[in-house]
Formats: structure tokens, C-alpha cells, sequence
């Protein structure tokens, strides 16, 4: 008698309904690129923790973390605006639950409310049958972006989706190569200023010469940062355009931005719409003696900080364990 035929049974793939992002902190504009332009810096993230569910909407369950006071309201949250895009143009059928650990300040010029914009669409990514592109999720962060600045820039998004320095257009991302040994000093003053208000300051009339200038500049860094030449980086990190009109709006940034171009800066200016205060710098110890100089600076004015010295060409956002309870397949 012929032994029974033996029978492969092949279980279905387990679908990941659990998961976590952490999206780092971002100079937006570095200086010369106005809503374009804009790298990452480790050491200050927020975390998004993301659940998949039966009912096709998408809801806040919490937010934890240094700032707690946010909307719950899912289409008035930068994170829960990006989903609910990510849900319309896929055509979801489920939908997703968050918990937002936020780790960066809002109005601090580091792009906290990009953060976790980015961070819930890479963990909702993660869930998704298909998963899509890095790229493909520029216009969900961007959606997310609007709901806080009221304005689809990709300064912050862009670097955080792709890690490093990137070009962020209105439909590309570019990533820019940029020397390992650049180094970024980051000061944040423990004063807010909001987005919005940053934005108002910039109404009224611009020279074409100024234009002209910002985009020979803005030139010159990309280009500088291609070749790997500093010498040019250093000629065309001046924002012209819209510095001037901020400034007044971070306290002591003269004297913060020179301290930083004390210590051998490539160049220096306002971290998105401020108050924080970025420099560039071809070493890190350039950039740790400037980031306590720049600190110092701001202590003139009675105001404390926090100091970040990282490199220039920063983490993209990225799956992580999740912060309470394990992934369930």
C-alpha cells in the first residue's frame, strides 16, 4: 500500500497591526533655502506609536511627552491630518490609532510638528499590505505640515523622510551629499515662537536684488556641499532674504549668531522660523566650543537653552520597538 501523500499547508502571512517611528529634529531653511531646504539632527526626536484598526477613520489616543497640549481632534494634529491623506488616497478600508511621545518643543524651530507628522506615516507605512516609497509619502508629510504652519513647505519633512541634507521642491525630494566631518551646532532658547507668527513677519515688499543675492547664495552651498568644498559654503551661507526680518523676533541673535561665527562657522542663522540657532562647521570640536558660546550668548538675555552638536548629515526617520507593549502580528 502506497504511503498518503503528504500535504504542504502554507499559512498565510502574518500582518503586522502594531507599529512605532521616531522622526529626529530638522534646520529648516538653513538660512539660504527658504521652505526648500532643510537637514536632520539626532538627538532630539519624537515618537509615534501606531495601531491598526477595524474602523475606517483615524483617532489620537494619546499624547505624551514634553508637550501634551495638542488637538486629539485627528484632522487638526499634523500627525493625524497626514493619515487621514494617507487613508482618502489609498482607498483604506481599516484605519489607525496613535499615541504621539513628543521629544521636541513646539516653536522651537526644530520641526516638532513635522516630527511626528513623519514618524506616524513611516509607522502606518509599516502596516500597510504594500508598503510605499519614502518619496511617495512627501505628499501625506506635507499635508500634515499645512495643518500647523498653514503652508505645504517639505524644509522639515523632506530631510526627515530621507535623512541628511535635501532639497525639498513642491513634488521632489533631493537628497544633497554633504561631508561626514560637517558638523552642526544647534542652540534652542527656552522661549516659543510660533510658526504662524514667525511667518507674519515676512509680509511686505522684496528688492530683486535681494532675490538675486539669496539665489546665488543658495547656489553656492549646494554646489559648495557637492564638491565638498567648505570655501564655497562658507561664501553662500548669508540668508539676505529673510534673516533680516526674523531676527528681531529671537533675543540676542546678533550676539548668538556671532559667537558662532567666532568659532570658525561655516555659517550661521535662524533654525526654521526660530527662536533656535543653527551653525555649521567643518569639526566637531568647532562646533562644541560654539554650541557653548552660542548658549552663553542667550544666558546674556536671561534665557537657558538646550545645545546639539550632530552631524550635518542627520538620520531619517526609522521603525523602532514600540514604547509600550510589543508589535502584535
Amino acid at each position: 500500500m502506497n504511503a498518503p501523500l503528504a500535504v504542504k499547508v502554507t499559512m498565510p502571512p502574518q500582518r503586522l497591526l502594531s507599529a512605532c517611528a521616531v522622526a529626529y529634529a530638522s534646520v529648516g531653511n538653513v538660512g539660504v533655502g527658504f521652505d526648500i531646504l532643510g537637514h536632520c539632527v539626532a538627538g532630539a526626536s519624537d515618537q509615534v506609536e501606531v495601531h491598526r484598526i477595524d474602523t475606517p477613520t483615524v483617532r489620537i489616543a494619546a499624547i505624551k511627552g514634553c508637550v501634551e497640549v495638542l488637538p486629539m481632534d485627528a484632522a487638526q494634529n499634523t500627525a493625524g491630518a497626514a493619515l487621514m491623506a494617507l487613508r482618502k488616497a489609498l482607498g483604506l478600508q481599516h484605519g489607525f490609532e496613535l499615541t504621539l511621545h513628543k521629544g521636541i518643543a513646539l516653536g522651537s524651530g526644530m520641526g516638532g510638528s513635522a516630527a511626528s507628522c513623519v514618524a506616524a506615516l513611516v509607522a502606518a507605512n509599516a502596516l500597510l499590505e504594500r508598503p510605499l516609497s519614502r518619496e511617495s509619502l512627501y505628499g501625506f508629510a506635507l499635508e500634515g505640515e499645512a495643518v500647523a504652519s498653514g503652508g505645504r513647505h517639505g524644509d522639515n519633512v523632506g530631510p526627515m523622510l530621507l535623512g541628511g541634507l535635501v532639497l525639498a521642491t513642491r513634488d521632489r525630494l533631493l537628497r544633497i551629499p554633504v561631508p561626514p566631518t560637517w558638523h552642526c551646532a544647534l542652540v534652542h532658547p527656552h522661549v516659543v515662537l510660533e510658526t504662524r507668527k514667525a511667518r507674519a513677519a515676512l509680509a511686505g515688499d522684496y528688492a530683486l536684488s535681494e532675490f538675486v543675492a539669496q539665489s546665488a547664495n543658495l547656489a553656492l552651498v549646494l554646489a559648495g556641499c557637492w564638491q565638498n568644498d567648505a570655501e564655497l559654503v562658507r561664501e553662500g551661507l548669508k540668508d539676505v532674504l529673510v534673516e533680516p526680518r526674523r531676527a528681531p523676533l529671537v533675543p540676542n541673535f546678533a550676539r548668538v549668531k556671532q559667537a558662532a561665527m567666532d568659532h570658525n562657522a561655516l555659517g550661521a542663522s535662524i533654525s526654521g522660523g526660530g527662536p533656535s540657532v543653527f551653525g555649521w562647521f567643518e569639526h566637531h570640536a568647532d562646533a562644541e566650543a560654539a554650541a557653548h558660546a552660542m548658549r552663553s550668548a542667550f544666558n546674556e538675555v536671561g534665557l537657558d537653552s538646550d545645545t546639539l552638536v550632530a552631524p550635518v548629515e542627520g538620520p531619517a526617520a526609522q521603525l523602532i520597538p514600540c514604547i509600550e507593549g510589543e508589535r502584535q502580528a
